[in-house]
């Protein structure tokens, strides 16, 4: 299977309208980047991706990476600074353990926009949408 793939064309423009949608409210920018596999520590290639993606340079340090290894069925969640300095020290083990729960049941589209949609109000809380906000980061979906 080729990565590009994993998700339908359907399932690709919901995740990205997930995406849109989640950021209305805040100045955090959301991604989500698939590979097809990953042997080796996923957290730690995700922080790469994280920095590949450029995603450390958004002005408050509040994007958030949703990294998937599709056939290895690995995932991680990466979040910059101004993120994880504000957000509850549990959080991001409660989105994780959702997406965990909806994978084993191949719901991936939507837990995936579940948990984008999760993140972007816990976003809203910290980092509201500024008058002069602009999209830093692209809401589509990278493969590498």
């Amino acid at each position: 299977m080729k990565v590009e793939h994993f998700f339908t064309e359907k399932e690709k423009k919901q995740i990205m309208a997930a995406i849109a949608h989640a950021e209305k409210n805040t100045s955090g920018e959301i991604r989500v980047h698939l590979e097809k596999a990953y042997k080796e520590d996923v957290f730690t290639h995700a922080v790469n991706v994280f920095g590949k993606l450029e995603m450390h340079k958004t002005e408050l340090k509040n994007a958030v990476l949703f990294y998937l290894a599709v056939q290895d069925k690995k995932f991680a969640i990466v979040a910059d600074k101004g993120i994880n300095d504000v957000v509850p020290p549990d959080f991001w083990d409660k989105i994780k353990h959702e997406l965990q729960t909806h994978f084993k049941q191949n719901n991936f589209s939507s837990a995936l926009c579940k948990a984008i949609e999760d993140t972007g109000k816990q976003l809203s809380s910290f980092f509201p949408l500024q008058a002069n906000d602009t999209n830093e980061l692209s809401n589509d979906i990278s493969i590498g």
